[in-house]
């Protein structure tokens, strides 16, 4: 009887160790596949900010509003022109100048100051509500803002107008 217990014993104990060396081979190739896989990732990862980085050495890049100014100015509260209703516009206005410099300038040239917002004013008092919040009727406005402050500001170019507060009252 031990011999019949020690034969079955002997053919499970081989396929055993087959299974533990199959096992151990594919361990070994899924740990190889991970590690190359992490490998090409790390690599390409490092190389791309360093093309980036030499390509950005080589050719720097110039920001259009570098050294721009801006001009800014007390919040405006005004009727509008309206008829047969009364609204009022609370608007805070900003130029942007091209240089810094020249928003100093202004800044410090009450008179200038004075003038640029004097005519703000009068052309917001003739605006309507109904013109004015639509899109197109925003856009036409700065655009005439940036006109009529060009004419007093001669020498300096005023290249946007910009709203930070703009409500309507009905």
């Amino acid at each position: 009887m031990a011999d019949k217990e020690q034969t079955p014993a002997d053919p499970a104990a081989k396929p055993a160790k087959k299974k533990s060396k199959g096992k151990l081979f594919i361990i070994a190739s899924v740990v190889i596949v991970l590690l190359g896989g992490g490998g090409l990732a790390a690599y390409f990862t490092m190389r791309k900010p360093a093309e980036t980085t030499e390509a950005a050495a080589a050719a720097p890049k110039k920001d259009a509003h570098a050294g721009a100014g801006i001009v800014s100015f007390e919040p405006f509260v005004v009727n509008l022109a309206d008829p047969g209703a009364q609204r009022f516009l609370r608007i805070s206005v900003r130029l942007i100048v091209a240089e810094e410099e020249d928003a100093k300038h202004i800044q410090e040239s009450e008179v200038q100051l004075m003038r640029l917002r004097s005519a703000i004013l009068e052309l917001l008092t003739a605006e309507t509500s109904d013109h004015i919040v639509t899109p197109d009727g925003k856009a036409a406005l700065k655009k005439e803002i940036a006109e009529r402050a060009v004419h007093i500001v001669e020498p300096i170019e005023v290249s946007d107008v910009l709203f930070s507060d703009f409500v309507v009252q009905y």
